[in-house]
Parts: structure tokens; C-alpha cells; sequence
């Protein structure tokens, strides 16, 4: 049973994470064979201030670009 866990900063509209999902189980099922039913996604959104890059969370590099 195929077990896809993404993280991603919030910020997504519900349907681009809708289509995310799609997206992944369609090429989880073409490329390993595994059936649709069998496929699991589960979607981490965390806030800007606790995913960062390179010592700057997203918050920061944001607030920076305004």
C-alpha cells in the first residue's frame, strides 16, 4: 500500500491541494502498479514562520520582498 506524506508551507488554495492529490495518486498508480484504492496522501501544511530555507523562514523572505 503505497503511503505519500507531503509537507508544503499554507498558503494553497483547497483546490490546488485537491489537485495535488490527484496528481500524485495518478502517478503512483501508473508508475508502481499499485490500484487507486490502495493509495494514501496525506497533505502537512505548516505556517511561513516554521518552514525555512537556508536560515529564513517564508514569513521572513516575504516580508522581505514587500
Amino acid at each position: 500500500m503505497p503511503f505519500i506524506e507531503v509537507t508544503l508551507a499554507q498558503g494553497r488554495t483547497p483546490e490546488q491541494l485537491r489537485a495535488l492529490i490527484h496528481e500524485l495518486t495518478a502517478a503512483t498508480e501508473r508508475t508502481v502498479a499499485a490500484p487507486k484504492a490502495n493509495i494514501r496522501v496525506i497533505l502537512r501544511e505548516v505556517p511561513p514562520t516554521h518552514f525555512a530555507a537556508g536560515d529564513e523562514t517564508l514569513a521572513e523572505r516575504r516580508a522581505a520582498a514587500d
